[in-house]
């Protein structure tokens, strides 16, 4: 019988690997598309009178995590090892999107190689701040600050979640971190995402942390160590939230580039311009990802070891 620990190991190897060499297929039945549409259905706030949506958000938040949970724990119970090897890598990698974060951020670099018209728009697809009125660098910003941003919600609290607790806690994982994405706002949807906006920040809370530890870990070993270090100290609160604030802050400082978001904050020291600071900026990214995977993976095997103590 195929050890578990090996099998839940060569899973997250593998869905990283089919991230890479697929990406994020632009599919209707896709299942975060799927999660999308039924949140999109319950988190509408002209559906439902304003007294009810605190409690509705409560139950969608509940609902919906257990909904999308549902099937991926079930294959990670009933599944035989062979077959959780062959379809696990698929279902985890439906909850990454590592690729995707380098993807986006080389359409708004060509996009604004052809104009910053064309860039502002490539841009505003990843941000929800208004673009029509950024030039060059706040274009390129916009980008680099999402990808720094989404490397913890989109790559490493997955991975780190599936090793805790299975395909199930990734599932659920990403669930909550996509009604928060969909619904934490202060504006009309205030109410019915309040509770979501609370519990991923909850849930990425120790995951932002790890990440960070891996980030500064990979700048102290190319010299960057001591830039990245003070500028997390400096700036990580720089951005509303306690967690995004950390690999932003710590990717600026160990790049040497300054992320600005107009009249809101700025985050690091320009060393250097943020134009051709890209490849750094992706390498760091790729680092902080496959130091975390290396540290989930070893995590399933220290708790296999211990429990066959």
């Amino acid at each position: 019988m195929a050890d578990p620990a090996v099998v839940a190991a060569a899973v997250l190897v593998l869905a990283l690997v089919v991230d890479r060499a697929v990406g994020d297929p632009h599919s209707p039945y896709h299942p975060v598309a799927l999660l999308g549409r039924l949140i999109g259905w319950w988190g509408r706030p002209s559906r439902w009178p304003m007294r009810w949506q605190r409690a509705v958000g409560i139950a969608g938040l509940v609902g919906t995590a257990a909904l999308f949970a549902a099937p991926y724990i079930a294959v990670a119970l009933i599944a035989p090892p062979l077959v959780l090897l062959l379809a696990g890598p698929f279902l985890l990698k439906s909850c990454l999107a590592w690729r995707a974060l380098e993807e986006h951020a080389r359409a708004v670099e060509r996009a604004l190689a052809l104009d910053v018209g064309a860039g502002r728009e490539a841009a505003g697809l990843l941000v929800s701040r208004e673009t029509a009125a950024l030039d060059a660098d706040h274009v390129l910003s916009a980008a680099y600050e999402s990808v720094a941003e989404n490397l913890v919600d989109s790559v490493t609290a997955p991975l780190l979640f599936y090793a805790a607790f299975g395909l199930g806690g990734a599932a659920g994982y990403r669930a909550v971190n996509t009604m928060d994405a969909m619904l934490g706002y202060r504006d009309e949807r205030a109410r019915l995402g309040w509770a979501s906006a609370r519990a991923d920040d909850a849930l990425t809370f120790i995951p932002a942390r790890i990440t960070g530890a891996v980030l500064l870990a990979y700048f102290a070993l190319i010299g960057r160590g001591r830039a990245a270090w003070t500028c997390l100290l400096r700036d990580r609160h720089q951005r509303p939230g306690f967690n995004g604030g950390i690999p932003m802050a710590l990717i600026a400082g160990g790049v040497g580039v300054a992320f600005e978001k107009p009249g809101v904050y700025v985050i690091g020291t320009a060393e250097r311009p943020l134009a051709g600071a890209g490849p750094m900026i992706i390498r760091a990214v790729r680092a902080a990802s496959i130091g975390t995977a290396l540290l989930a993976g070893g995590a399933l095997f220290l708790w296999a070891a211990l429990a066959n103590m």
